[in-house]
């Protein structure tokens, strides 16, 4: 399992794992006839633009042992053209989100001091850019990254499961993300409630998977 911290090492996949067992990834014609998954809706999502925000959202955060987690940046088009980003973090519970804008430089320190904690598992998918736009833009090494993808495939599936793949094979549910929010300009200082919902439920679904794949947290 792809663990980042010595402090998650600790952590295994469920003891009902096959490591020889191969299972089928459902594909998007499968997903598309499933019920939907339900997200949070704004009034389950902090937004958090300044340093005020940010400490009372490590407050809540600090004494949950697991959190769904991602970032988002804004999208280069031009060839050789390299990301400022991250431009938004996203931590979630199972009952919240937090979308965290990074411009504001408390802000950043207190998300900085939120990744670098120790003891907290933090769980998502396709982590590999988030983690090193992390260590480039904030200057921390984040503690107990746990990439999702890596323990399905210990489970037996071949491919990257991806929120999508996860949410369908778990709760037998499609989880909907839109092409439009996500190559929107994360950047903005103002977020449309488009962007809010799309950055929140990306970890919010991932925290969900975590707790439903019977990981310890």
């Amino acid at each position: 399992m792809s663990l980042s911290g010595d402090d998650t090492s600790h952590m295994h996949t469920h003891p009902n794992t096959h490591l020889n067992t191969h299972h089928a990834t459902p594909d998007k014609e499968a997903i598309a006839l499933l019920p939907a998954f339900e997200r949070l809706g704004l009034d389950r999502i902090t937004l958090v633009i300044d340093g005020v925000g940010a400490r009372e959202a490590f407050a809540q955060l600090r004494d949950t042992p697991a959190w769904g987690f991602d970032t988002e940046s804004k999208p280069t088009f031009k060839v050789g053209e390299l990301s400022d980003g991250p431009h938004i973090l996203q931590l979630a519970t199972q009952e919240r989100a937090w979308v965290f804008q990074l411009q504001d430089p408390r802000c950043s320190e207190v998300s900085a001091e939120l990744l670098a904690l120790g003891g907290v598992a933090k769980a998502g998918f396709g982590l590999g850019d988030d983690r090193k736009r992390i260590i480039q833009k904030l200057g921390v090494q984040p503690q107990g990254i746990l990439e999702l993808n890596t323990v399905f495939r210990e489970r037996g599936y071949r491919k990257d499961m991806g929120v999508k793949g996860a949410v369908a094979v778990l709760f037998q549910q499609r989880f909907i993300k839109s092409k439009k929010a996500a190559t929107s300009n994360w950047a903005n200082t103002r977020l449309t409630e488009a962007q809010l919902v799309y950055a929140a439920n990306d970890a919010y679904a991932a925290i969900r998977v975590f707790h439903a794949l019977g990981l310890p947290g």
